[in-house]
């Protein structure tokens, strides 16, 4: 016993080493999460909220979706495509309308032009009026704005579906944002 007592080199060399790697790993570690809290405080992030979504179907030949897209994030999105159902909806078939106004009421039934679009029309929520315009490429929605929209005749969507879930998909460069939501009767 009296011999590992007095050999202090073995006991200061286990401490002396013990020392370096712990410090070293803390150091690592601060390091790390400094390095994480940087990155991650000055980049602004993607956020698209959807609300209100319906489609309606009019009991003949008629579909409709509409919903209410808000960009809660803090920067600048761009649109890539809108699916209902997993079927990528055709920008012809697109009429929005960009605003900074909060929309409360719900989004209702449009009934649509002659020639099956929705082009032009206004609905009427609170005591604005937004006019919808169609779309014809990607779209582009600022931070904190708000974009109503509408799709005509979404695909695959019939009389049968009344009453169905179905969800639609809203895709941008760096996410995908999924609702779903049951098939209506317009009248």
């Amino acid at each position: 016993m009296k011999c590992v007592l007095r050999n202090r080199k073995g006991l200061s060399t286990v401490v002396t080493t013990l020392i370096i790697l712990v410090v070293s790993v803390l150091l690592a570690t601060v390091v790390t999460f400094y390095a994480i809290n940087v990155t991650t405080t000055r980049v602004q992030e993607e956020s698209l909220q959807i609300f209100k979504q319906h489609i309606w179907h009019n009991g003949t030949s008629y579909a409709e979706a509409g919903f209410l897209l808000i960009n809660t994030g803090g920067r600048d999105v761009v649109i890539d495509k809108i699916s209902v159902r997993g079927q990528e909806c055709a920008w012809t078939t697109v009429c929005y309308n960009k605003t900074t106004d909060a929309i409360s009421p719900d989004l209702t039934y449009l009934d649509p032009n002659s020639n099956g679009t929705l082009l032009g029309k206004s609905i009427t929520l609170g005591s604005t009026t937004y006019t919808l315009v169609q779309a014809s490429d990607d779209l582009i929605l600022k931070s904190g704005w708000s974009m109503i929209v509408y799709i005509t005749n979404p695909d695959s969507i019939s009389v049968n579906d009344i009453g169905v879930t179905i969800g639609f998909t809203v895709f941008t460069a760096n996410a995908q944002y999924y609702k779903e939501t049951n098939v209506g009767a317009s009248i």
